[in-house]
This record gives structure tokens, sequence and C-alpha cells, in this order.
């Protein structure tokens, strides 16, 4: 079980930031870009990781 960095809180969720919030590769704007999901203290707000949903679409060819 994880535990909050910043409150010790052990009530840990996972959201979603989609939208224009998107990340996009780099060398390709055309491409589509990937959800950013972020692990996160549901007690005090601390965000503890964030990570691409989609980490396929950054590969090169």
């Amino acid at each position: 079980m994880m535990t909050c960095p910043k409150c010790g809180g052990q009530d840990i969720v996972k959201g979603i930031q989609s939208g224009y919030a998107n990340v996009f590769p780099e060398a390709g704007i055309f491409k589509m870009g990937s959800e950013i999901v972020h692990v996160l203290c549901a007690s005090c707000g601390f965000i503890i990781e964030s990570y691409v949903k989609k980490p396929e679409k950054f590969k090169g060819k």
C-alpha cells in the first residue's frame, strides 16, 4: 500500500488529465497524444507520480 510522502495518508487514487492537457510527441505535432495519469493523495491532493497512459505513442519509427 502506498503512503503519501507529504501527509502520510493512505487514500491513494488515480486521476486522468485529458483534453487540451494531453502530452504530444515533440517530433510529430500532428500525431495523437496521450492522456496523463496522476497518482495522488485524496487526503491532501499531493501528486505522487504522473505518467502518460499510452507511452507507445512516443516511440519513433
